[in-house]
């Protein structure tokens, strides 16, 4: 994979919300919607992605369920809980407000301070 980009930090968790929000996914489906949704940018290691799954299920914002993966196999599959769609709208904004920041803070020229 090249031009990978290392996650600020609590951008995974947001990440993870987001690649659910489309739909119930397993957890190797949801690292797979990821690495999609950043066209092949991100690769996301497991020792910190399911810590960070485990994190989110156990603050409510997510729900896991067994069932059967396309493959056969017994998988746990997770969804969004309500408390989780309202995190996400309310990480998202976050994330949006302090990336126009930052941009604009990048874009001041000579002599405008």
């Amino acid at each position: 994979m090249s031009d990978s980009i290392d996650l600020p930090q609590g951008a995974l968790e947001l990440l993870i919300l987001k690649a659910i929000s489309l739909g119930p996914l397993h957890g190797y489906g949801i690292l797979l919607r990821i690495q999609q949704m950043s066209t092949d940018r991100l690769e996301i290691l497991q020792g910190s992605f399911y810590p960070a799954v485990y994190r989110l299920e156990g603050r409510g914002w997510i729900r896991g369920e067994w069932g059967e993966s396309e493959n056969k196999r017994r998988a746990k599959f997770y969804r969004l809980t309500a408390a989780g769609r309202r995190q996400l709208k309310a990480e998202s904004e976050r994330w949006r407000d302090m990336a126009n920041l930052v941009v604009n803070i990048l874009d001041v020229a000579p002599g405008e301070v």
